[in-house]
């Protein structure tokens, strides 16, 4: 398979070959996929919610009234959980929703994502990506010449590029990552990757290790 490459004026560049082993045609790694993203999203889960229960409540721990003789219904606690003000019963306590996968796992749901990606079109490949200056209307108009400007965009470089990350700031359906980082989350959710001809190298790298 073969993918062409364009400069920043979005003139053709030459092309770069795939190789076959990289691309997935089959329904395999679909699971892979569904593991990763649901571990990543998981993994972004704070886990800091928490409501008082009847201990964690301030005040007194004098019972409000006596056992027998008034004619009201017992009551043990000012914090009981059927009180005005009272603790929360069974209320979300601080945990852990982290979820961990095995590498291999992890890097068929990359390929298997990078694939349908590929075959879809959904990939454009740079020569190189390079601002003078972290304007954010030069980063626009330079994303509208390599056919990206409509909808949210990811960009992949192979080394971070100061400019290009401080352009994107204001752009909030933009988001710049290095090929190192990059993950199968990111790599579903934009409608356009635009990734530089050495970021896509290096992505192609992890996939085909």
């Amino acid at each position: 398979m073969k993918i062409s490459v364009i400069n920043t004026a979005g003139v053709a560049k030459g092309e770069i070959e795939i190789a076959d082993e990289l691309i997935i045609k089959t329904g395999k790694g679909s699971q892979a996929v569904h593991d990763a993203v649901v571990a990543y999203r998981a993994n972004q889960r704070l886990g800091t919610h928490k409501t008082k229960m009847i201990g964690d409540v301030a005040g007194s721990g004098k019972k409000p009234w006596k056992q027998k003789g008034t004619g009201r219904a017992r009551a043990g606690s000012f914090a009981s959980p059927i009180w005005r003000g009272g603790g929360i019963a069974h209320g979300p306590q601080p945990r852990d929703y982290s979820i961990k996968i095995n590498k291999k796992t992890r890097d068929l749901a990359l390929r298997k994502v990078l694939s349908e990606r590929l075959i879809a079109g959904d990939i454009v490949v740079v020569d190189e990506l390079k601002l003078t200056s972290p304007k954010t209307k030069d980063f626009v108009g330079l994303l509208s010449k390599v056919g990206a400007v409509n909808g949210v965009t990811l960009v992949v470089t192979d080394v971070v590029e100061k400019n290009l990350k401080l352009a994107a700031r204001n752009l909030p359906a933009v988001q710049v990552e290095v090929a190192d980082s990059v993950n199968t989350y990111e790599l579903l959710r934009f409608d356009k990757i635009v990734v530089t001809k050495a970021g896509f190298a290096k992505l192609a790298a992890r996939v085909g290790k």
